[in-house]
């Protein structure tokens, strides 16, 4: 992936369209595009200044190839760091294809994946996990994962990590200091302010491993899982939130065998809907299987929603209430909500809460309620803060995270048997060393490889 040259890729999506934008960066870039372009000014791009838009024809010999706007962007002033190129063309396949090959028959080569960003990362236009947010930028799809990505891409992440490794990187080259002037028994590092450092930082590392979960939701769909009795309408509500027919819906016990999901953005957050099988006790060998895969989506929910038949609340309320204890006993970190659902044929006023667990009162077929199940929803994720703090959805980040906390842990422990600074050292070299491959300041070609590999060809 670290190689020179000069580059060439289509930036836009692939296709025939309007427009599409081809990026060229390199040393060769603008003196290749001038021996190409032909600016109605008759002025050399070379001779322009940065940041400038000129109009022209890109010629293959005596023949016009298209009529193009090209864009220049001197270095450093540019995306990668180097002299860029970007050609907005019109958006025909064969227009495309015919610049591309111009350019390669120029002796430009075609970008690899995630050559323009590895670029930018390499001259320093912006960190790895900068560079790593800007797929996520891309793959965004929802208002809450494109506002995840996007701070991350602005040095959210960044910003936090790189003013831990700096406070902890001062006391580390005091403790290195001390190891210089061991014969002397000398003291350079401050013990009380060193030990509420790491008091400190090891807050700072809970919260964001902690976050990890709740931004892998938002980048992924907050899974959600209805579950209950059979018969209760855990299918019609699955319809009603998507408005189509996507579980069969029927009066026999049962009829849901298998999970049904699918997903939908509701106030810019993507939530994806599991509907599962009733659980009940019974013979059927197949709705067997339905139900330990229902009790698999509850294992993997954010949210659980157990939807009860308003008719048999009295009668069924003991068997229930037991249920739904031992849901919360088996998963305690789950939020769980009741669900009354066929609420309008009941005339009596619902309670508010059914067993200290929120509730909601509906009814399904008639699509009542479904609007303030919604909304609420949306809040219970908006009290998580994810707008205001950072919050991790990369899995790398959050293993680089958990090993730098164990490193810590094991400082703050060395601190606590008294050991000698050159075994503190150790370990406060790895926790530096883990916090710097976040934001790529430690870091090697195989990884490198790895993450620009899953970016799309142009970015």
């Amino acid at each position: 992936m670290l190689s020179e040259g000069t580059i060439i890729a289509l930036s836009t999506a692939s296709g025939a369209g309007a427009i599409a934008v081809i990026r060229v960066s390199g040393d060769a870039a603008i003196s290749t595009t001038d021996r190409l372009f032909c600016a109605r000014s008759k002025k050399k791009l070379v001779d322009q200044k940065s940041h400038s838009i000129h109009l022209g024809e890109l010629l293959d010999g005596d023949r016009i190839i298209d009529e193009v706007l090209v864009s220049v962007f001197k270095n450093p002033h540019s995306y990668t760091g180097e002299d860029v190129i970007e050609i907005s063309c019109h958006g025909s396949r064969y227009i495309q294809e015919k610049i591309l090959q111009l350019f390669v028959d120029q002796g430009i080569r075609p970008a690899k994946a995630g050559e323009f960003t590895l670029r930018a990362f390499i001259n320093g236009k912006m960190d790895l996990a900068q560079a790593e947010a800007v797929a996520d930028v891309i793959a965004s799809e929802n208002e809450a994962s494109h506002l995840v990505a996007m701070q991350q891409m602005r040095g959210g992440i960044s910003q936090e990590i790189k003013a831990l490794r700096q406070e902890l990187l001062d006391f580390a080259s005091l403790i290195e200091l001390e190891l210089d002037f061991a014969e002397e028994d000398v003291a350079f590092a401050d013990r009380a302010a060193f030990l509420a450092l790491l008091l400190k930082i090891q807050g700072l590392l809970k919260r964001l491993i902690d976050s990890f979960a709740l931004g892998n939701v938002i980048k992924k769909g907050v899974p959600i899982a209805i579950i209950g009795p059979p018969n209760a309408g855990k299918s019609t509500l699955l319809n009603a939130l998507l408005q189509e027919d996507k579980a069969i819906i029927s009066s026999i016990a049962g009829t849901t065998r298998d999970t049904i999901e699918d997903e939908i953005t509701i106030g810019g957050i993507e939530f994806r809907f599991i509907d599962t099988a009733g659980i009940r006790e019974t013979q059927d060998e197949i709705e067997q299987i339905g139900i330990q895969k229902t009790f698999e989506k509850v294992a993997a929910a954010a949210i659980v929603l157990y939807m009860l038949d308003t008719n048999a609340l009295m009668s069924e309320r003991k068997i229930h209430k037991a249920k739904i204890a031992q849901l919360s006993q088996q998963y305690p970190d789950k939020a769980i909500w009741v669900l009354f659902n066929k609420s309008d044929i009941k005339n009596s006023t619902l309670p508010t809460e059914f067993e200290g667990y929120p509730c909601l009162a509906l009814s399904a077929k008639n699509k009542a309620g479904i609007n303030s199940l919604k909304e609420s929803l949306v809040q219970h994720m908006e009290k998580n803060n994810y707008q205001d703090e950072s919050v991790i959805t990369n899995s790398r980040h959050y293993a680089a995270l958990s090993n730098a906390l164990t490193e810590i842990g094991k400082v703050q422990e060395g601190m606590d048997n008294q050991l000698s600074s050159d075994l503190l050292a150790i370990d406060l070299r790895q926790a530096l060393f883990h916090l710097g491959e976040i934001t790529g300041e430690v870091t090697n070609d195989e990884l490198l490889g790895n993450i620009f590999a899953n970016f799309c060809i142009g970015k």
